[in-house]
């Protein structure tokens, strides 16, 4: 038996890695050096400014390949002078190690790591254990998970099943995991009108008031309520602008944009569609043109619970007691893009501090995070 990986200690050096995105920081290659040496074929899969590791213990291609999926890259610190420790210090403070991505995710990527290590030098398993790690998830996320994902089609690696490291718990470890996430997209609207006088609305034609029509019937409408395992979809208005500092104009030109976070009721194409719809119909009514630009960060999905989902929800009640609850709640994870690959659920931290000043992890939330996924190795190669 080999001496145990602290998965502390390989947080807190992955967390002394400036690695802001899409800068590397020296934390990939430190995952390199420590995978390599306990015999797993790395591979860097860099695209465009993007750093990626893929890395795989075993043989190619085995019929059973367990993967953890993860990122290195961090969000910037914000205002340094409002830290009270070093943002990439790795301090340790009444149980908490402080730092920019020591919940997101640096200790989710470190406690599955050090699993891993530990598994297949203690007890070599009968299939591969893959670990694709990113440096492009708090991104624009075209480079990162995509990209590596698009090497191992190409190269004929593959998971049979994977779990993404994300924080997962909203207050206590152990109590969620996810099954599935809700769909994104934005929508962004331009409504032209006719620059005026304020004085003479008449001779005008108002695109705030076009636009507000437009933002009230869009919020109001009910998109669904609910379905087996997602909460109903949300329209939310984020901004809407006109850039007008005079009280004595109607200006020529008003934009708004809207978020929509939607379930497995609807595809992006169909909401883009009503989107569309509503556009026209107000452009119609009022005589305004009104053009819509939409972007798309992910299609809602869900992985049913089954094999994978009781694997993990066992090894969690294993080593904290608690029995997690199935969500698909939240924002986005590169969940979305391995779910086209393999079964995916998602277990990690509580996630409480991520992107906030004074980001921190409770030390024994991280060893307790290495023994959950020490568990899911064990008894899926069981």
């Amino acid at each position: 038996m080999t001496r145990p990986i602290d998965p502390v200690d390989l947080t807190a050096q992955l967390v002394r890695c400036a690695s802001v995105t899409p800068v590397e920081g020296g934390a990939l290659t430190t995952l390199q050096a420590l995978l390599e040496g306990a015999g797993f074929e790395c591979t860097r899969v860099d695209r465009g400014e993007v750093s990626n590791l893929y890395a795989r213990w075993g043989n190619k291609g085995h019929a059973r390949s367990f993967g953890f999926n993860g990122h290195t890259d961090v969000v910037p610190v914000g205002d340094e002078g409002a830290w009270t420790m070093d943002p990439f210090g790795a301090e340790i403070k009444d149980g908490y190690l402080y730092g920019r991505g020591s919940t997101d995710m640096k200790s989710g990527v470190a406690a599955f790591a050090a699993a891993a290590v530990d598994f297949v030098i203690n007890t070599p398993p009968d299939g591969a254990v893959i670990m694709a790690i990113t440096g492009d998830e708090e991104g624009v996320a075209i480079d990162g998970t995509v990209a590596l994902l698009d090497w191992m089609e190409a190269e004929g690696e593959a998971m049979t099943a994977c779990l993404v490291g994300e924080p997962t718990c909203p207050n206590e470890m152990g109590e969620m995991m996810k099954i599935g996430r809700r769909g994104s997209m934005t929508a962004y609207f331009t409504v032209k009108g006719v620059q005026g006088h304020a004085a003479y609305p008449h001779r005008a034609l108002n695109p705030v008031s076009v636009m507000a029509r437009l933002v009230d019937r869009l919020a109001s409408h009910v998109l669904d309520e609910g379905t087996d395992h997602f909460d109903a979809s949300t329209l939310a208005v984020v901004t809407i602008d006109t850039g007008n500092g005079a009280n004595n104009v109607i200006p020529a030109e008003c934009k708004a944009t809207v978020n929509i976070r939607f379930n497995d009721d609807h595809t992006s194409d169909s909401l883009i569609d009503w989107l569309r719809g509503e556009a026209d119909k107000i452009a119609a009514e009022s005589g305004a043109t009104v053009d819509m630009v939409t972007q798309v960060s992910g299609e809602s999905f869900v992985t049913p619970p089954g094999e994978l989902s009781a694997l993990v929800a066992k090894s969690v009640e294993g080593e904290t007691g608690v029995v997690p609850e199935m969500s698909t709640s939240g924002g986005t994870s590169d969940a979305r893009f391995v779910k086209n690959h393999c079964p995916v659920v998602e277990f990690g931290l509580v996630g409480k501090t991520m992107h906030q000043v004074d980001e921190r992890v409770m030390v024994e939330q991280v060893h307790q995070l290495k023994g959950i996924y020490t568990r899911i190795l064990r008894d899926y190669f069981a």
